[in-house]
């Protein structure tokens, strides 16, 4: 099965591992059998190489006129809303000749919570011996009673985004035994990693996963670690373990590949009844009709404009 070619568009970090991991996601997507399109490739709007510049010179050079953009972003903040779509408008600058179609956020999704929930048992697991139990079933049932999970997002100026975290935390809860699922992030927004442990510590929590819910390693990942480290070393009482990140992985694909068939269909489900850029939210009333600018990107030589 052969389509129009994919365009997928992160975010960027000055993490190297988690350039690599986004590199390798990018041979397992371009890699697939069952690929609804005939070429992918890839591109950040900040810190990192490649740029979506290229990525775009890549997809441009082989001939491809119309593209299908994939925010590789799991909530619709301000990259996805704003950043991306400006940097996607100077690309047709560049080639007037280019058209896109422009795909929705990842999540929420269930094949993300069935991620997040693997990374959460791996932690379960590794903390509890098998042999002190007589079966295998401590992460379904006593492990999973007795855990509380925090799930750390990286928080995000829009009110719209934060709301999404507490969301994701909600349905990662329903119906999988655990004791409680809170929210938190690591930046931008309340309440902070330390501030959500110490809110489970309050509810009676002996035992905490914090769940990242990032797609790859990076800066943040890593400053949810220290912080974690950090607060269970001021609480022995407490087990506290933190899980892995989403990753490079099938599932993550598949997710990829579903928003790709929803926006060549046209099938995009955006919520925009509280995008600030669209309703006058509290306290954000100044964002409604906001021109948008793309990221600066030191290795795009092209000059900015303004977009709305």
């Amino acid at each position: 099965m052969t389509g129009l070619p994919m365009l997928v568009v992160g975010h960027g970090t000055r993490s190297d591992s988690g350039v690599a991991e986004f590199n390798a996601f990018m041979v397992r997507l371009q890699g697939r059998q069952d690929a609804p399109y005939r070429a992918a490739a890839g591109g950040f709007i900040e810190l990192s190489r490649p740029p979506v510049t290229e990525a775009v010179a890549s997809l441009v050079g082989q001939g491809h006129r119309e593209l299908v953009a994939l925010p590789l972003v799991l909530v619709a903040a301000g990259h996805g809303k704003g950043d991306i779509p400006a940097a996607l408008l100077r690309e047709q600058e560049r080639y007037p000749q280019m058209s896109y179609s422009y795909g929705r956020p990842l999540g929420p999704h269930p094949k993300l919570f069935e991620i997040l929930e693997r990374r959460i048992e791996k932690v379960l697991d590794d903390a509890v011996p098998h042999d002190a139990v007589p079966d295998d079933t401590v992460s379904d049932d006593a492990g999973r009673r007795d855990t509380h999970v925090l799930l750390v997002g990286r928080g995000s100026t829009d009110p719209d985004a934060n709301a999404e975290i507490a969301k994701v935390a909600r349905l990662l809860w329903e119906g999988r035994g655990y004791a409680g699922v809170e929210p938190a992030f690591v930046s931008l927004a309340d309440p902070g990693v330390p501030a959500g442990l110490e809110r489970l510590r309050r509810l009676g929590a002996g035992r905490i996963v914090v769940a990242p819910y990032f797609l790859f390693p990076g800066i943040l990942p890593d400053r949810i670690i220290s912080q974690t480290d950090a607060y269970a070393l001021e609480h022995p009482d407490l087990t506290i373990g933190v899980a892995e990140v989403i990753g490079d992985c099938d599932e993550l694909a598949d997710v990829v590949i579903e928003r790709y068939v929803e926006a060549v269909s046209g099938d995009i489900r955006m919520n925009c009844d509280t995008c600030i850029y669209r309703s006058a939210m509290p306290g954000f009333g100044d964002r409604v009709g906001q021109l948008q600018h793309p990221h600066h990107h030191p290795d795009d030589a092209g000059h900015v404009h303004d977009h709305g």
